[in-house]
């Protein structure tokens, strides 16, 4: 395990810290459902001004439905955790209790955040395309650096290894570089 971990550039013994998503759904009362709006705007607004954060998403209610879903992403648990306990989110949740009957809270964080689609996803072809150039540049520089010095293994030791260093190169160095970058050709707004 140890010589895979030095083919990983700035790979260390203590793992990485991994983007986290929390969606936070609530169920307004019909009477409250403008104020909501402008509350939940504010917040989100609110927490996009704290270290860390990705990225926020207001979801509304489908026909017949009066839920809401505030979807939250942060570079870490960390990060996550100073603006779940700042004094100014203490302070905008005291304004929730007459406008909401119900509250449930979701966090998923590393490789599981990465394969969970945004709440206002683009065209899929887009990040299909951005996988393959990705998969396509992982794999090419393995070929290029790393097979030539593995001509005595088994072909089967080869292409575990190619598996392993292409999946944790891309779903902890590359896509997450690349969604960050390309964030807006992803997810093209729809105003």
């Amino acid at each position: 395990m140890e010589g895979l971990r030095s083919l990983l550039p700035g790979a260390t013994a203590s793992p990485a810290p991994e983007p986290v998503t929390v969606t936070v759904a609530r169920v307004v009362r019909p009477e409250h459902r403008e104020a909501f709006e402008r509350w939940a705007e504010d917040t989100l607004a609110l927490a996009t001004t704290f270290p860390g954060n990705l990225g926020v998403s207001l979801l509304h209610p489908g026909e017949g439905s009066s839920e809401y879903h505030l979807v939250y992403r942060f570079a870490d648990g960390e990060s996550l955790a100073g603006w779940e306990r700042s004094p100014q989110r203490r302070a905008a949740l005291v304004h929730l209790d007459e406008m909401v009957d119900e509250v449930r809270y979701t966090r998923v964080a590393g490789l599981e955040s990465f394969f969970t689609r945004p709440a206002a996803p683009g065209p899929r072809w887009r990040s299909t395309l951005l996988t393959v150039v990705a998969v396509f540049a992982i794999t090419s520089l393995f070929q290029l650096l790393v097979t030539p010095h593995l001509g005595s293994w088994p072909l089967e030791a080869r292409l575990l290894l190619s598996a392993v260093v292409v999946v944790l190169l891309l779903g902890y160095v590359v896509m997450p570089a690349l969604t960050r970058v390309f964030r807006r050709w992803l997810q093209p707004r729809r105003d």
